[in-house]
């Protein structure tokens, strides 16, 4: 684990990348979800992408970290569409830009993401 503080938090520690990767495949399995490391980037610090699929809905939708406006993390869509086409094609660009890209896919009937940290715009 790495001693930084995040900004805005005095004396918070932040997790490495696999260690909370982990974690959310844990909180995704416990909640009857299946989720999968679909790519595996830089253990100390990669940035993650979370793709996620409704299964009754047959809706995915892709999320990425991003820092809100008071500096706080949160979850973005960087794509509009819930088409799985234009998802994967976002997946590829960015991982052909950012070799210690995570990318991390949950399947839940009910559409849930399983991620902690506020989500942009709810």
């Amino acid at each position: 684990m790495a001693w930084r503080p995040a900004p805005g938090h005095i004396g918070v520690m932040e997790l490495s990348t696999d260690i909370w990767v982990a974690a959310l495949i844990r909180r995704a399995t416990l909640g009857g979800a299946f989720a999968t490391v679909v790519r595996r980037g830089d253990a100390r610090g990669g940035a993650v992408l979370v793709k996620t699929r409704h299964g009754r809905a047959a809706e995915v939708r892709l999320w990425a970290q991003a820092l809100g406006a008071r500096g706080d993390p949160v979850w973005m869509q960087p794509l509009t569409e819930a088409d799985e086409v234009a998802v994967d094609a976002y997946l590829d660009r960015a991982v052909a830009r950012d070799p210690d890209l995570w990318v991390i896919e949950i399947e839940d009937a009910d559409g849930a993401r399983f991620l902690t940290e506020d989500v942009e715009g709810r």
